[in-house]
């Protein structure tokens, strides 16, 4: 990272912890509440009708599901905490490292040459800087094993108290989906949060700072990040909500294959298409004090993507559905004299 880099981006810290009055944050918070309350009313209101369909399908697989999962139940039987582990820290670890690993290729090969059209950033990580590469690759192992494992150990023994996480039924799909909406919900307000909090000066250079080295981030780098901010803004987001709910296993560990997807999509600097778009944190990579949540709900409250809305980013922060690269079909402004 530059001198350059390195002044704008404590600056920017510093301009996110004073922009707001407390006042006119406590009014954030009060309008944020009322617009979730209002959306699980919405759920709650019309849950079944907007699943119906859905239901259906379900309800015509629902047996395959549920044999597969009891043959999983009597192999595991006395030994539910294996069973548990293996939902929640290996098949999350799998698909975090799998889609990793394609992106990887792209990454340090430029190879499929056709993926790196659809690079945000053009200029950057053609190809990655291999050293910091193996240095962010060492950082997110250590705490996927150090940190989010005893996490998930902690947890399990939290959702023992509520019953059995690896109950012998299934839940159902419309208690399924309710609940990936609820943990949605719960992740968009302790990330944004946490988040804004990491960027406070006094902890942006101690914790923070090491993830925003890479202004043009990768897909790996989702996790890359100090152990103490891993686990406080990375998997307590997360993992709260299925130990609130006492969830299933099975939606647990779907929840957390989401998450880990999700976050390496939004970090990955390619906006893809058919896929999640990466531009609204790519932006807040790029500057630093724009862009702190995972859906935007709250950042939009708090104004926190102001200069965002403003940008050729924005215009392209949408699903792409064709094969032409947003940076072709809403190119960037010329700049003056060119």
């Amino acid at each position: 990272m530059t001198v350059g880099t390195r002044v704008s981006d404590t600056s920017g810290a510093a301009t996110t912890s004073s922009r707001q009055s407390p006042g006119g944050l406590w009014d954030s918070v009060k309008k944020t509440a009322v617009v979730i309350g209002s959306g699980i009313l919405f759920l709650a209101a019309f849950g079944n009708s907007l699943t119906w369909h859905l239901q259906r399908f379900w309800g015509a697989s629902g047996d395959f599901w549920q044999n597969l999962w009891t043959k999983l139940y009597v192999m595991f039987e006395g030994h539910h905490a294996a069973l548990f582990f293996l939902g929640t820290m290996l098949l999350p670890t799998l698909t975090h490292w799998a889609v990793n690993a394609l992106l990887l290729l792209v990454d340090t090969t430029g190879k499929p040459s056709f993926i790196t059209r659809y690079r945000i950033q053009m200029d950057k990580n053609n190809p990655v800087d291999p050293v910091k590469l193996r240095h962010a690759i060492k950082t997110v192992t250590f705490n996927q094993v150090f940190v989010s494992g005893p996490m998930v150990v902690v947890v399990y023994y939290l959702m023992t108290l509520r019953g059995d996480p690896c109950g012998p039924e299934l839940p159902t799909f419309h208690w399924a989906l309710m609940e990936l909406a609820f943990f949605s919900i719960v992740e968009e307000v302790l990330f944004y949060y946490s988040h804004r909090l990491f960027h406070h000066p006094s902890l942006y250079k101690h914790y923070h700072k090491q993830h925003h080295e890479w202004t043009a981030p990768i897909g790996v780098v989702a996790t890359y990040a100090h152990p103490l901010e891993h686990m406080l803004s990375n998997m307590l987001p997360v993992v709260l909500g299925p130990v609130i709910l006492g969830s299933h296993l099975t939606s647990t560990s779907m929840w957390y294959c989401l998450a880990l997807f999700s976050t390496t999509i939004s970090h990955c600097g390619y906006h893809l298409p058919f896929l999640p778009s990466p531009e609204f944190h790519d932006f807040h990579h790029l500057r630093f004090n724009q862009c702190f949540g995972v859906f935007g709900i709250l950042d939009r409250l708090h104004g926190t993507d102001s200069k965002f809305r403003q940008t050729k980013q924005y215009e392209r922060h949408t699903l792409l559905t064709s094969l032409t690269p947003l940076n072709e079909s809403i190119p960037d402004t010329p700049k003056k004299g060119q």
